[in-house]
């Protein structure tokens, strides 16, 4: 298998992308549906905010309104942020720590296609099965049991076989972590990217068991005709909120460490400075975590928990500020007397902090269970997580974009564009959400589909229109500039913000499929500015060049994948088309036949021949 690139056709390359298990195109393939993903989720967002625009609108009807609504935070949560999120993790972290993949390459390409098809299978319900789901993102059990269409049906099994792949994603990365680091890697080496990816796994690994407990007793409740949830039988609909929330709350974290990990890199290597505080940075990355799963019922103080339980809650949700606090000023001590280069992934960084805050500060004010009482299903709380979820997910996720964009693809965004959609997406962010405390403390409640006109709401639901347009147009200008870099951006070296810190930078870019033609030896924090500073352009090799074994392509996890797909279908009509048996069988078949291929299936991978990475350091590597 040679390593020098070659024009290969269309249909060659869109087969080595279906089959591939290098952890880099995995990644690429995660962001490209994650961006599709969110696209959809901007779109339902717009429209959300046109019906929302001017008093009594209808433009759309209030069940498509519930739909707009529930599919918008869906898949914004579940099919956008995480799997961009992970898409990092993949493509980045195994860099970080000098891995020429991770652990388990079949299982990363199988939790790719899970996520691709369970997305699918959820966004398909708004052309079959009645519509799409329509009982809010939470999918309370009181409105999803009432839900006449299929719509929630396609949520539960979507969303079931998506967590799948999240789960077998971070077991991956937590293996990896634990066994796959260069020589002299040591965990306090780690870069704080690789650091937030080891936590998120954790939390991963214990948040997704409830979610697909419930969703599990959901579907069995809709399908098969069990009552769970079912009060008149003797079921309980509360229940469903524990279990969704001790999976939910974690999700806020598993979404929002990767970001802090993110910025972290990108705070450090623009203010040319070592990162501030990174003992501490590591121990409350690990005290969220922990503290993660024990807040969960701050989401309920409203359901009657009584004043101790309540109590406790709000006093846990106030203590997971402490270690988000300790992160804040250790951003703002990295870049205090650093020699700061303003460019586009730093002034996210910059645009981060105070809109972070902003969300951290509201949610203490919810804490206060008391408080929470009057905020409670206002618009106040839409604002809350808005700031949290977009001025810390989507900022980070948009930074990381620029910040890494040359090194998986070898050419550099414009940085003018970049810079013209940092400040229409954080003036529109603004403009859309700050407005939203208010129109929440006057009383607008959530997941209404219009209000009258005379209850001063008016003019603040307009500019949150506005704002939502603008950040819309943000977007767009987004990919113009990912379009003009693909046809005509400027190859770059492997250094190219020229202050990488961390050992990805001293790979070419993009890299090699095989990463490292030798592993590196990693002699401090920053390994590649230690190594900068002695005047080397390139890590110290830790092992002599030698033949490299790599995984090969599989076609299995995407059929394996596709059978769940099918099988779906078959458990979601199964009650009233006599077709639904056979079609579950099917998609079962294609699945377990997959797994019984792969498991008959002897595949010791491939090695790279030592000659072959001898021809490629006389000539320059070429992925």
């Amino acid at each position: 298998m040679s390593t020098i690139a070659q024009k290969r056709s269309f249909g060659a390359a869109v087969w080595d992308y279906l089959t591939t298990v290098d952890h880099k195109k995995v990644g690429i393939l995660y962001f490209a549906a994650g961006f599709f993903f969110f696209l959809l989720g901007g779109i339902e967002a717009m429209i959300i905010r046109i019906q929302l625009a001017v008093p009594n609108n209808d433009f759309v009807s209030a069940g498509t309104f519930n739909e707009m609504m529930t599919m918008h935070g869906t898949t914004m949560i579940f099919f956008a942020a995480m799997p961009i999120l992970v898409g990092f993790m993949n493509a980045i972290m195994p860099l970080q720590i000098g891995a020429r993949d991770v652990a388990f390459p079949f299982l990363n390409a199988l939790g790719l296609w899970l996520f691709v098809f369970g997305g699918l299978l959820v966004n398909i319900s708004w052309f079959v099965g009645g519509g799409a789901p329509d009982a809010g993102w939470t999918s309370y059990a009181s409105l999803a049991m009432n839900s006449t269409a299929h719509g929630v049906d396609f949520y539960a099994t979507g969303i079931q076989i998506s967590g799948f792949g999240t789960l077998m994603g971070g077991i991956n990365f937590l293996v990896t972590i634990i066994n796959m680091r260069a020589p002299g890697m040591t965990y306090m080496r780690m870069p704080m990217f690789t650091w937030t990816t080891f936590i998120t796994s954790a939390l991963i690994l214990f948040a997704f068991p409830p979610l697909t407990v419930a969703l599990f007793l959901l579907t069995f409740d809709r399908m098969f005709g069990s009552n769970f949830f079912n009060v008149a039988a003797g079921g309980n609909t509360i229940i469903w909120e524990h279990f969704f929330w001790i999976f939910g709350h974690p999700e806020v974290y598993i979404l929002i460490l990767p970001a802090f990990g993110i910025f972290s890199e990108i705070i450090s290597t623009f203010s040319r400075k070592r990162l501030f505080g990174y003992s501490s940075m590591v121990f409350a990355t690990v005290l969220i975590g922990f503290l993660g799963f024990m807040v969960w019922a701050h989401h309920m103080f409203t359901v009657g928990l009584g004043n101790i339980a309540n109590a406790i809650f709000a006093v846990a949700t106030m203590a997971i500020a402490v270690p988000t606090g300790i992160k804040i000023f250790n951003w703002l001590l990295t870049m205090w007397g650093g020699s700061i280069k303003f460019t586009t992934p730093m002034l996210y960084a910059a645009a981060f902090i105070p809109s972070f805050v902003m969300g951290g500060v509201t949610g203490i004010m919810q804490a206060a269970a008391p408080a929470d009482y009057q905020y409670h299903d206002t618009y106040f709380i839409v604002a809350h997580f808005h700031y949290v979820i977009v001025g810390g997910v989507v900022f980070g996720i948009f930074a990381a974009v620029h910040f890494y964009w040359p090194k998986l693809f070898g050419r550099m965004l414009n940085e003018t564009l970049g810079k013209i959609t940092w400040a229409l997406f954080v003036i529109g962010f603004h403009l859309t959400f700050f407005i939203q405390h208010f129109l929440g403390l006057m009383g607008m409640p959530r997941r209404v589909f219009t209000f009258l006109d005379g209850q001063g709401l008016t003019s603040g639901n307009m500019i949150s229109s506005i704002g939502a347009l603008t950040m819309a147009v943000a977007v767009i200008v987004l990919l113009i500039n990912v379009a003009i870099t693909t046809v005509k951006g400027e190859a770059v070296a492997n250094d190219p913000w020229g202050d990488g810190r961390s050992i990805e930078w001293a790979i070419p870019s993009p890299p090699p499929f095989y990463n490292f033609k030798q592993l590196p030896l990693v002699r401090g924090l920053d390994a590649f500015w230690l190594e900068k500073m002695e005047g080397r352009t390139e890590m110290t090799p830790a092992e002599p060049i030698g033949e490299i074994h790599m995984p090969n392509g599989s076609f299995i996890p995407f059929m394996m994948s596709f059978g769940f797909f099918v099988a779906s279908f078959g458990a979601i009509f199964n009650q009233e088309h006599a077709w639904g048996i056979p079609v579950l069988i099917i998609g079962l078949v294609i699945a377990f036949g997959s797994m019984l291929a792969r498991s008959l299936k002897d595949d010791h991978g491939y090695h790279i021949p030592k000659s072959e990475l001898m021809d490629d350091s006389e000539k320059g590597v070429k992925a």
